[in-house]
C-alpha cells in the first residue's frame, strides 16, 4: 500500500497492486485517537473480493417517486452549455476520460470523508469503490456508475444546473484546511460531466449522497437548455449515468471501442474500472509508485505498453522532484527504431498525464525534437490546462518542466557511459543520429550533448569508441603550436590543444590519408568520423570544454611555422605562381607550399567535405557546382621537384600533370564528383611515360 502523508493526516490512497491485477481501492483507513487518519491493516483477500470479475447481483431498477420538475438553464449557462457540447473538446471520445475522472473524484471523496467524518457516512463503509461502465448496443446506451460520493437534491442543482461550478474544486478548497491532499482529485473545471451532450441526445443522472438517511433521485436532460429533477427510489449510493446515445454515435456502445479508449486515457486512475463486468486497468501507473518498489518486470510491461512494441527497454530512468515543478515521469529508452530504416520520422513518445489521466498523448511539448525516440510518461500537477484540459498554457512553464526534464535525461545518459561503456556504445550505435540531431538543433544543450557522441580515435583499437571528455582528459597537455594570428578573442582556446577529427568511410582510409600522416608522425591523436552527419555536427559544435574543434583536412590544423618561409624560396614561389595561372581561379583559389605532407605531393584544404557534398546533392540532385579550392603542396615530394622543371622543358606535359596533381588532391579529399572525367588525361600521361627513344629488341626465334 502507498500513503500519501499530508499536513496532519495520512490517506492511503490503495495503490497495492500487483504488476498484473489491479486491487480495488477499499477503505482501509481509520482515525487515530488524535482525529488523524491513519492506515488500518490490508488483507490480501479484501483485494480478491474487489476483483472479481463476475456479473454485479441483480439491482431492482431505479423507480422515479413523484412527478419531474423542470429547471431553466440561465440564458448564459445555455451557451456555455452549447459550446461546451459542440466546440470544446477536439475529439468526442473524450467523454468517456470526462466521466470516468468525475467517478474517481467521488470515489476520492467518500474515503476521505469516511475517514474524517465516519458516523455521517458509516452506511457506505465496506462497498467497493470502483467504477462500472455497461454498454448496451441494442438500448444504444453508455452507463458508467460509481460507488462515491454521491449527492443530495442541493447538490445536483448546484453542480450539475450551474456549468463550470467544479464540485471536486470546491471540495478542495474545503478540505484542504484540515490537510488533505489534492494530488488524487482530477476535476478543475466543472465541465466535464457536459461533454456526454457531445454524444448523448438525453442524459439521466441517478444519484444519491452517502450520508446516513440520505434520498435518491434523477436528474433528466437533453442539453437544449432545461433539466428535470425528482426523487427516486432504488438509487444505490453513489452516482450513475445513463447516456443515450444519438444515432450517429452508436459506437460508443461498443465494448471494443470503450475498452481502446479507457486504455488510452484512463488506465492509471487509483480505482478499479470494470467494463461489462471485465476488469480494464490492470496496469500500476509506475511513474507514481516509489522506484525501488518497481521491479525491472514492471517496467518491462509498463513499456511495452505505452510504446505498443515487444522488446525491452535498453534504459530505464524514473524520475521524481518536487522542486522547481512537481514531476513524477518514467523514461525508456528502446533498443531500436525504425527511422533509420527509412520508414518515416517518428513521433514523440513521450505522453503527458496530470493526476493519471492522460492529457496529451505523444506531446511534442515536453522534450526537444531529437529526443523523439524515448518513450515514456510526464505527470505534474503544476501544468495549467485549458478548460478542455487537451492544451497546455504558461509557455514559460511548459519551457521550464522541458528544460528540466532534457536536463535529467542528458546527465542520465551521461551516468550510463561511465557505468557500462560497452553498453552504451551499443545504444549508440543505434540512436547516435538523434544525438548528433541534438548537437545541431538544439544550441542550449549542445555542450552536454557532445558528452555523448562516441568516436573512434587513431589511438584506440579497432571498434572501440571514446568520448569528447576523454579525448580531452588524454590530450590535456598538448599545447597549440599555430593559430599566430589569432585574435585576442580566441587566445584562451589557443593556449590549449585543439580537439582534431577527420570525416573518413573508414578507417583504413583514415590511416592512408595525406591529411593524416603529419598527425600520425607526431603522434597526435585524431578522431575518426565515419557518418556522414558527423562533420555538420562538428562544425555546429565549434568548441567543446573550452577548445577549438577543427578538422585535420583544414588550414587550421596546420601547425608548421616553416610554411611562411617555404614561399620565399625561388622556385617554389614560381611554380605556385604557375599553378595558379595554369590551373585558373575557377578551380584553385591559391596555391602555398608546406611542411605538413609527407608521403604525398599535394592536398587541398578549407574545402566544402565530402558529408556536406553528399547531403546537399541529396537536397538537390542537379546541383553541380564546385567552389575553387586553396591547394597545398609538398616541395619535397619528387612529383612536386621535378615539376617544378618539367615546366620549362615539356609545357604539355606539365599542364596535364598540374591538371591531375589537383584531381589527385580532389580524390584523397573525397570531393571529386565523378572519377571518369579523369580517364583521359590518366591515359596520355602512361602513354607520354612509356615513350621512349631506345627501340625494342627483336625477339630472337631458336630454330
Amino acid at each position: 500500500m502507498r500513503s500519501t502523508r499530508m499536513t496532519g493526516v495520512t490517506l492511503d490512497f490503495c495503490h497495492s497492486r500487483t504488476h498484473t491485477h489491479t486491487s480495488n481501492c477499499h477503505d482501509h483507513s481509520q482515525l487515530s485517537s488524535d482525529g488523524k487518519v491513519v492506515d488500518a491493516e490490508f488483507k490480501p483477500e479484501d483485494a480478491k473480493k474487489e476483483n472479481t470479475t463476475e456479473p454485479e447481483p441483480a439491482k431492482p431498477a431505479e423507480v422515479i417517486k413523484g412527478s419531474l420538475k423542470k429547471h431553466e438553464f440561465q440564458a448564459e449557462t445555455r451557451k456555455l452549455l452549447d459550446i461546451v457540447a459542440n466546440s470544446l473538446y477536439s475529439e468526442k471520445e473524450v467523454f468517456v476520460r470526462e466521466v470516468i475522472s468525475n467517478a474517481s473524484d467521488a470515489l476520492e471523496k467518500l474515503r476521505y470523508l469516511q475517514a474524517t467524518n465516519a458516523e455521517t457516512y458509516a452506511g457506505s463503509k465496506g462497498q467497493p469503490l470502483q467504477i462500472r461502465i455497461d454498454l448496451d448496443e441494442a438500448a444504444n446506451t453508455f452507463t458508467v456508475q460509481d460507488t462515491g460520493v454521491g449527492m443530495t437534491e442541493a447538490e445536483l442543482i448546484k453542480n450539475l444546473g450551474t456549468i463550470a461550478h467544479s464540485g471536486s474544486k470546491t471540495f478542495v478548497a474545503e478540505s484542504s484546511k484540515s490537510g488533505v491532499s489534492k494530488d488524487n482529485i482530477i476535476g478543475q473545471f466543472g465541465v466535464g460531466f457536459y461533454s456526454t451532450f457531445m454524444v448523448g441526445k438525453t442524459v439521466t443522472v441517478y444519484s444519491r449522497s452517502a450520508a446516513e438517511n440520505a434520498k435518491g433521485y434523477v436528474w433528466i436532460s437533453d442539453g437544449s437548455g432545461a433539466y428535470e429533477l425528482a426523487e427516486a427510489d432504488n438509487v444505490a449510493i453513489g452516482t450513475k449515468i445513463v447516456v443515450q446515445l444519438k444515432a450517429e454515435e452508436a459506437k460508443y456502445a461498443s465494448k471494443t471501442v470503450i475498452e481502446d479508449i479507457i486504455r488510452k486515457y484512463s488506465n492509471f486512475v487509483g480505482f478499479s474500472i470494470f467494463l461489462n463486468n471485465e476488469l480494464v486497468n490492470t496496469l500500476q501507473p509506475v511513474w507514481t509508485m516509489d522506484p525501488k518498489s518497481v521491479t525491472a518486470e514492471m517496467h518491462t510491461e509498463f513499456y511495452r505498453f505505452i510504446a505498443d512494441t515487444y522488446d525491452e527497454p535498453t534504459f530505464t530512468l524514473q524520475y521524481r522532484t518536487d522542486s522547481p515543478l512537481n514531476i513524477r515521469s518514467v523514461f525508456y529508452f528502446p533498443q531500436t527504431h525504425m527511422e533509420k530504416f527509412g520508414m518515416g520520422r517518428m513521433e514523440p513518445g513521450v505522453s503527458l498525464y496530470s493526476r493519471k489521466v492522460l492529457i496529451q498523448p505523444k506531446s511534442k511539448q515536453l522534450l526537444p525534437e531529437w529526443l523523439r525516440f524515448v518513450r515514456g510518461v510526464v505527470d505534474s500537477e503544476d501544468l495549467p490546462l485549458n478548460l478542455s484540459r487537451e492544451i497546455l498554457q504558461n509557455n514559460l512553464l511548459i519551457n521550464k518542466l522541458k528544460s528540466v526534464l532534457t536536463t535529467r535525461i542528458l546527465r542520465f545518459l551521461q551516468e550510463q557511459v561511465k557505468k557500462d561503456a560497452t553498453k552504451y556504445d551499443a545504444f549508440f550505435n543505434d540512436f547516435g543520429n538523434f544525438l548528433r540531431e541534438g548537437v545541431c538543433t538544439d544550441p542550449q544543450n549542445k555542450g552536454d550533448i557532445a558528452k555523448l557522441l562516441r568516436f573512434e580515435s587513431s589511438k584506440t583499437e579497432d571498434g572501440k569508441k571514446i568520448g569528447l571528455e576523454e579525448y580531452v582528459a588524454r590530450n590535456a597537455s598538448e599545447t597549440a603550436a599555430s593559430s599566430t594570428e589569432a585574435g585576442a578573442a580566441d587566445a584562451a582556446k589557443d593556449t590549449k590543444a585543439p580537439i582534431y577529427y577527420l570525416c573518413v568511410p573508414s578507417r583504413e582510409l583514415a590511416k592512408q590519408s595525406p591529411y593524416f600522416e603529419s598527425f600520425q608522425k607526431r603522434d597526435i591523436e585524431v578522431l575518426f568520423l565515419y557518418e556522414p552527419l558527423d562533420d555538420i555536427v562538428m562544425q555546429n559544435l565549434q568548441e567543446f570544454a573550452g577548445r577549438r574543434v577543427v578538422s585535420i583536412e583544414s588550414s587550421k590544423a596546420d601547425d608548421s611555422k616553416e610554411d611562411s618561409e617555404l614561399d620565399k624560396i625561388e622556385w617554389v614561389k614560381s611554380l605556385s605562381s604557375w599553378l595558379q595561372t595554369t590551373l585558373g581561379s575557377k578551380r584553385v583559389s591559391s596555391v602555398r607550399a608546406t611542411r605538413r605532407l609527407v608521403q604525398h605531393p599535394a592536398i587541398i584544404v578549407d574545402h566544402e567535405s565530402a558529408s556536406m557534398r553528399r547531403m546537399l546533392r541529396m537536397i538537390d540532385t542537379s546541383r553541380t557546382y564546385t567552389p575553387s579550392v586553396a591547394l597545398e603542396i609538398n616541395p619535397d615530394h619528387p612529383v612536386i621537384v621535378k615539376l617544378g622543371a618539367v615546366k620549362e622543358s615539356n609545357p604539355e606535359l606539365a599542364e596535364q600533370i598540374a591538371e591531375q596533381l589537383l584531381d589527385n588532391a580532389l580524390i584523397a579529399a573525397g570531393v571529386l564528383d565523378d572519377a571518369r572525367s579523369i580517364l583521359g588525361r590518366i591515359n596520355t600521361i602512361m602513354e607520354k611515360a612509356l615513350d621512349s627513344p631506345a627501340k625494342p629488341k627483336a625477339t630472337e626465334t631458336k630454330q
